[in-house]
């Protein structure tokens, strides 16, 4: 993170670069998209999220999918430690949804599990409602873990 934040090309950065790519190849075409890029999309329709990237919403979706699909807290903890080492959103702050609204993040939610959406490959049936409660819990962690590093 730190050599993409000074503009420095590095073997690390290359070696990062190179297994995204891979590995956005290798999700897409073994129908590895789920609750995470649904969830990406859902975000698109709030308009605060709009500067953001692609990659950083859906990372926000990794953790929302964490607790849709009920992952151990070991397992939270370690992608949760991910994306904060490499400076991906953890909260509603970190993506300028500070506040938003309960109906503004249903819509989003809504748009999550518009029937077209990957979020339908899940092994269970998953309802906006559902949708809502993973993006608060996931916000809700973030920030616990947030308080708890800042102490």
């Amino acid at each position: 993170k730190k050599d993409c934040d000074l503009y420095l090309t590095s073997p690390s950065l290359s070696h990062i670069i190179e297994a995204n790519i891979l590995m956005s190849g290798l999700g897409f075409e073994s129908c590895g998209l789920a609750s995470a890029h649904s969830i990406h999309n859902g975000l698109t329709v709030l308009e605060e999220t709009h500067a953001f990237y692609h990659g950083e919403k859906v990372a926000f979706g990794v953790l929302a999918g964490l607790h849709l699909t009920g992952m151990p807290v070991k397992e939270k903890d370690r992608v949760y430690g991910f994306c904060e080492s490499a400076g991906l959103p953890t909260t509603f702050e970190d993506l300028n949804l500070a506040g938003v609204s309960r109906e503004r993040l249903m819509m989003a939610a809504v748009k999550t599990c518009h029937p077209a959406e990957a979020i339908h490959h899940e092994p269970k049936t998953v309802t906006p409602e559902q949708v809502l409660i993973a993006l608060k819990a996931a916000n809700d962690y973030g920030r616990k873990r947030k308080h708890i590093i800042n102490k």
